[in-house]
């Protein structure tokens, strides 16, 4: 049934099961444009041939909407017990960016970027591939090549809001030398489907950097956090969800004298707002941790944070290479790290393994009623459906896709809308 409603890109796009990454429109740059969508996020729009909608087949199969796999690969050295749920895990560190400056301006404790900036002058490697809010419009995302050290550093800090960053992977491809991908996790697992199928951009890929993720909320939710802080988006000039902290606080900065810019805490942006809108896709990913990256890294929530209590990152090695170039950080100086527990790993995440479970028991409902759902192998998701939940979770997660369903409309299709900000023009 899924195989039937599933044939193009704007089925995933409709149908809700776009995770807004941009790889179609790298696959297919001549077809595929992507476009904000206020209330879905990052969207595909594809383009009309004599009124008939263009072929995406190569589109297609980068897509991580669909679906996301493990390669078969080397096991020497991975820990077996962490697997199943947390994907392949060689070391787990924990430590924060040499810079302070940038482990002040990171949401955690800055190992991305500083990881980032660390290839950059000591790998050889041209630039990095991320996002940072738009110049024009501060509350919406752009992707961005950059190719110094301060430009990286320019960018720290969480972006709540739809990203693409695989629609610049074209960057990358023409790219003098190897270059560092930074992304979410599903953004992670297209540029591997599509290095797969091209050879220059596997070429020129030096690092995948994973990032923790709970789920990408839409535009709605910025604007709707903006109104709460009392914030017209006119006067915009900038917006940080997390960092100067940790977690930090998401601050807008506006063309209006003020004593201090508005602000909320990370309670009250991301867990009473932001959180809300996140898109469906996400409610059915089984990734948030970054399994097909390099690198992945996240915040170490085993504890309690203590106030004023500078960031702190834990940095997940999941391969051979990000093994040798964390190694390298360390020795460098751009990361200040440890080894640690691996279990710190699912005790930084205590509920995750549940919400594996209840991913299960989404998908395997949503199929049961006809309903298109992705494919994710070498994540089981069943097994955790079955042992990490309690009766009263596989019931929530079962019947309470069928209100979801009804809810979010999962039935109908959703056309991509193109939202043009308040005052801006062709």
């Amino acid at each position: 049934m899924a195989a039937r409603l599933i044939a193009s890109i704007t089925d995933v796009a409709e149908r809700q099961l776009c995770a807004g990454c941009g790889a179609c429109a790298f696959a297919q740059p001549d077809v595929v444009q992507m476009v904000d969508d206020l209330d879905q996020g990052r969207r595909p729009l594809v383009k009309m041939v004599d009124g008939v909608e263009a072929p995406t087949e190569a589109a297609l199969a980068v897509c991580p909407g669909i679906g996301v796999a493990h390669e078969d690969g080397p096991t020497d050295g991975l820990i077996p017990a962490l697997r199943n749920t947390w994907g392949p895990v060689l070391e787990v560190w924990e430590g924060w960016a040499g810079d302070h400056d940038v482990r002040v301006a990171g949401s955690s404790g800055g190992a991305a970027t500083a990881l980032a900036i660390h290839c950059l002058e000591h790998e050889g490697m041209h630039g990095a591939l991320h996002i940072r809010g738009r110049a024009d419009v501060p509350y919406l995302n752009e992707t961005v090549l950059s190719t110094t050290p301060e430009e990286v550093a320019a960018a720290t800090g969480s972006r709540y809001a739809p990203a693409s960053p695989c629609d610049g992977l074209d960057k990358v491809v023409s790219a003098p030398a190897p270059c560092v991908f930074i992304g979410k996790p599903c953004d992670v697992a297209a540029t591997a489907k599509a290095r797969r199928r091209d050879p220059a951009l596997d070429r020129n890929l030096g690092l995948t950097i994973g990032i923790f993720c709970a789920g990408t909320p839409t535009t709605r939710g910025t604007l709707e956090m903006l109104e709460v802080m009392g914030v017209d988006p006119a006067d915009l000039t900038g917006v940080r969800y997390r960092g100067d902290g940790w977690p930090g606080q998401a601050i807008a900065t506006t063309s209006k004298p003020s004593e201090s810019p508005p602000a909320l805490s990370y309670e009250e942006s991301w867990g009473a707002i932001l959180q809300r809108h996140r898109q469906w896709r996400c409610y059915v990913c089984a990734d948030h941790t970054g399994e097909i990256a390099d690198i992945a890294v996240g915040d170490p929530w085993y504890r309690e944070i203590e106030e004023g209590e500078p960031g702190r990152s834990l940095i997940v090695v999941r391969t051979e290479r990000g093994r040798r170039i964390m190694h390298a950080a360390v020795a460098s100086g751009a990361i200040v790290a440890e080894v640690v527990d691996p279990q710190l790993l699912p005790a930084s995440q205590p509920g995750l393994e549940r919400v594996r479970g209840s991913v299960g028991g989404r998908i395997t409902s949503l199929r049961l009623l006809g309903l298109p759902a992705p494919r994710f192998e070498g994540m089981p998701t069943v097994a955790a459906w079955w042992g990490a939940l309690d009766v009263r979770g596989k019931l929530r997660s079962t019947v309470g896709t069928i209100s979801r369903v009804r809810r979010k409309q999962l039935r109908r299709r959703r056309p991509v809308v193109p939202y043009r900000p308040k005052g801006q023009h062709d």
